[in-house]
């Protein structure tokens, strides 16, 4: 549905988008993530037209952007992070407007104003003016707008940055329910949000992607080698004894104090040894205080891959200055 193929942005010397590939299917709700300045409003800007590439090609439900730009903008809605909407009119009058500006046909606007308000649920606001609304209502006219012409593609950026927490769990709502009919693209800061409404992610950095998958591809990956943190009551013999006989212990660590043993594992591969571990103890007659495993969130993840990514952008400009 949306295809991004070698796609690069740059303003004089700086490279703002840097050959960037990816591509989201239909029906997929993606999180596009990247900390400030990475590249991600200006590779939005891009997919929508907005502002032209430098190089590369994007093609957006079988049209080229470059080719056929009115073909493939008619395929996109966009909501910016600061909704563009008209504070001096009401919600009915605006979203007349868009169908206007979209051109959908004149006998249909009645018709579609009313389903992209019933969509975002907005039916009693419609008569009111926006500049009334509360920021939550005016993010669901800024979605509603983006709903007009129903495009087979949304793009969201911060889609809920500022809202309260109840209206942030009505526009994930609404985000979930928009992948039935649409394939969403959706720009966050927010971990949980992405965790909550995304089935892939894409991670930038510098312009580059440094990863890309299915939130539970991310998190198994990151998590190869976890560490389970263990703390039972016996003799450092007894304990050391117990992991000897169990398989795919890597390393541990013991920390002991008196009759404590405090031992931190870590995992071999991705097996998880918590139900050995508790019947292989229970077994020796020693009671586990504590068994958890430490496994990485998507914050975790994302702090890894943006800060490796600069450690690389670092040491590779230290090594031109050194030249």
């Amino acid at each position: 549905m949306i295809e991004a193929i070698g796609l690069v942005k740059q303003y004089g010397d700086h490279v703002a988008v840097d050959h960037l590939n990816f591509t989201v299917e239909k029906g997929q709700i993606l999180g596009f993530l990247g900390p400030n300045g990475a590249g991600k409003s200006t590779t939005m800007n891009m997919l929508t037209g907005y502002i032209s590439a430098t190089e590369g090609t994007i093609i957006v439900n079988g049209y080229d952007m470059l080719e056929e730009p009115e073909l493939a903008k008619k395929s996109i809605g966009y909501l910016p992070e600061q909704p563009p909407v008209y504070p001096d009119m009401t919600v009915t009058e605006y979203l007349k407007f868009v169908t206007e500006l979209k051109k959908v046909p004149r006998k249909d606007r009645e018709t579609e104003v009313d389903r992209v308000i019933e969509l975002t649920q907005l039916g009693p606001m419609r008569n009111r003016l926006i500049q009334h609304l509360s920021k939550g209502y005016r993010q669901r006219v800024g979605i509603a707008q983006a709903l007009v012409g129903n495009p087979e593609v949304i793009i969201l950026d911060e889609p809920t940055v500022g809202l309260d927490p109840k209206q942030i769990i009505e526009i994930r709502e609404l985000m979930k329910g928009l992948a039935k009919e649409h394939t969403v693209l959706l720009s966050s800061h927010i971990m949980q949000e992405i965790s909550a409404v995304c089935d892939h992610i894409m991670i930038i950095s510098h312009g580059k992607l440094v990863l890309s998958g299915t939130p539970e591809e991310l998190q198994q990956q990151a998590n190869k080698g976890e560490y389970l943190e263990l703390e039972a009551i016996g003799t450092e013999e007894q304990v050391k004894k117990i992991l000897s006989s169990v398989a795919g212990i890597s390393e541990s660590e013991m920390i002991t104090d008196g009759q404590d043993s405090h031992i931190t594992l870590r995992i071999k591969s991705e097996e998880d040894l918590r139900e050995t571990l508790f019947f292989t103890f229970a077994k020796a007659g020693l009671p586990l205080l504590k068994l958890v495993r430490n496994t990485k969130t998507l914050e975790d993840i994302f702090l890894e891959a943006t800060s490796s990514e600069e450690t690389q952008e670092k040491e590779a400009s230290e090594d031109v200055s050194d030249l």
